[in-house]
């Protein structure tokens, strides 16, 4: 007679290569082919993210052209902005109108005016550059504000002069001149580079280019499963 011989059952402390065969899930060749097919994925994802000396000289382009575009404020700024008037008794000079709102008005002008130069900014940066980027969302952003502060600046400059003793004696006594260019609130400076980055981010998160889709890990066809991985299929005859 002859005694059955039954197999061991695997204890705890055998190693996983025992526990899971090889070729099934959770096997070496599948531990050892996950990280071969992920890195050409992540090392690809790397490359098209990184920041390369065009996209530098993009930015600062795009800076550059937005705060010469502030003259273009000043000037609209000056010319549409309503008028403030004073007069003059020969002695002191008051406001002709104490009621009116035309500085709150010069404010309100000089914010519109920001809206949309930052709006047609944003759309003009998308459709020359529709990838984006970092150092272009920057550019825009550092150049909109220098066109706030160059649009103001040059409507204080186009403006009705700042001297009211001289302007007032050019006038004459009794008759009106209009007051200076000036801003109230100067939170209206900020108006051009929210604008522009918010249109921007819109622009580009609606009609931007995709992200290119993560290559999927597949074993090869009629390959051979191993211990050490996964073996080139058997040349056919």
């Amino acid at each position: 007679m002859t005694e059955a011989v039954t197999p061991p059952s695997p204890s705890p402390s055998d190693p996983p290569s025992e526990a899971f065969p090889p070729g099934k899930p959770g096997g070496p060749a599948a531990a050892s082919a996950a990280p071969a097919s992920a890195a050409p994925a992540s090392a690809s994802a790397s490359a098209e993210n990184a920041i390369t000396p065009a996209d530098i000289r993009d930015g600062a382009a795009v800076a550059l052209l937005a705060g010469v575009a502030g003259v273009l404020l000043g000037a609209l700024w000056v010319w549409l902005a309503p008028r403030v008037q004073y007069v003059s008794n020969g002695e002191a000079v008051f406001l002709r109108n104490t009621e009116g709102e035309g500085r709150i008005g010069s404010d309100g002008t000089f914010l519109l005016l920001s809206a949309g130069l930052g709006a047609l900014s944003a759309v003009a940066v998308f459709l020359w550059r529709r990838r984006g980027g970092v150092p272009l969302v920057i550019g825009l952003g550092v150049g909109s504000v220098f066109a706030a502060l160059v649009g103001w600046r040059v409507g204080l400059w186009l403006g009705p002069t700042s001297d009211l003793v001289v302007a007032a004696g050019k006038a004459g006594k009794g008759v009106p001149f209009d007051a200076p260019m000036q801003l109230l609130a100067y939170g209206v400076l900020l108006g051009w580079p929210m604008v522009a980055l918010l249109v921007h981010l819109g622009l580009t998160a609606v009609w931007g280019p995709n992200d290119p889709p993560a290559a999927a890990a597949e074993p090869w066809a009629g390959a051979h499963t191993t211990p050490e991985g996964l073996l080139p299929p058997p040349p056919q005859d």
